[in-house]
């Protein structure tokens, strides 16, 4: 398995062996001895299975602590744009980004820790994404960042008018409004 860090300490993105021939493939996409080595949890509390359409926009989203979420992200079929924006308040890094492709044929798995706002583009129809969570979905603990925020220089690579989003999305706050929760 090799791996992949970037500038702003925390998500990982993780190249699977994958093993193939004309049957098929196989791959591990979680193995707790390998990940804790990475700093990815070893007990993850939901899983989480998505079908969008092209053009969908889900995120900028995270959950404040005490429910605060890691999530390990993958794509089963189809391909997204997935975004992890740094949200801990302390952070040299705070505002920026980190964006990856991740595919059915790429395999590649991203790990999102907590303390950063996550959120996808859906690139083909009919895209499933699964991902794993360290704590389970709550309400209350819920929150987001306008995915079109100028201040992320996030490029989508379409229009915003293009982006398919829910009503709760459409009117989640800039990052200057933003009271991040996350130390």
């Amino acid at each position: 398995m090799k791996t992949k860090e970037f500038p702003i300490s925390g998500p990982v993105l993780i190249f699977p062996t994958v093993h193939g021939d004309d049957r098929g493939f196989f791959l591990e996409s979680f193995k707790a001895s390998e990940y804790v080595s990475l700093g990815i949890p070893s007990l993850f509390s939901q899983d989480n299975h998505s079908k969008s359409n092209k053009n969908v926009l889900r995120g900028l989203h995270y959950q404040a602590p005490p429910m605060d979420q890691g999530k390990l992200v993958r794509v089963v079929k189809g391909s997204v744009l997935d975004v992890a924006v740094d949200i801990r308040k302390n952070s040299k890094t705070y505002g920026q980004h980190v964006a990856v492709i991740l595919t059915e044929k790429n395999h590649e798995i991203f790990w999102v820790p907590s303390g950063f706002a996550h959120g996808f583009l859906v690139l083909e129809d009919n895209t499933e994404f699964l991902y794993k969570v360290t704590n389970e979905y709550s309400k209350e603990s819920e929150g987001g960042i306008l995915f079109n925020d100028p201040a992320l220089g996030i490029d989508w690579g379409i229009s915003t008018e293009a982006c398919i989003l829910s009503d709760k999305d459409k009117v989640l706050p800039l990052l200057k409004d933003f009271v991040s929760p996350f130390v």
